[in-house]
C-alpha cells in the first residue's frame, strides 16, 4: 500500500537526518546550541562604561553597609566604650 511506503521513506529520512545532526554535533561538542525559541541565553555583556558604573554603585553600597554595621556593632567588652 502507498501509505506504508511513504511512512517507511519518512522514517528513513528521519534516521538520515539524525545521523547528520549527530555528526555535526561531534565536530564541536558543547559549542552547538540550538535555541528553537529564538531567545538568547547566557550572560549579557557590558561595555566598559557600564562595568565602571556598576563598580562605583557597588562600592557605595558596601561602604554604606560597613558604616551601618559599625554603627550597630554591640559593645563587646561591656565597658560602654565600644
Amino acid at each position: 500500500m502507498e501509505l506504508y511506503r511513504i511512512i517507511r521513506e519518512l522514517l528513513q529520512e528521519r534516521d538520515r537526518l539524525q545521523l547528520i545532526i549527530e555528526s555535526l554535533e561531534a565536530v564541536q561538542p558543547g559549542r552547538l546550541q540550538v535555541h528553537r525559541d529564538g531567545k538568547r541565553r547566557g550572560r549579557k555583556s557590558m561595555d566598559r562604561a557600564a562595568r565602571d558604573e556598576v563598580s562605583e554603585r557597588m562600592k557605595r553600597y558596601w561602604e554604606r553597609r560597613r558604616a551601618e554595621q559599625t554603627a550597630r556593632a554591640p559593645d563587646r567588652d561591656g565597658d560602654g566604650n565600644g
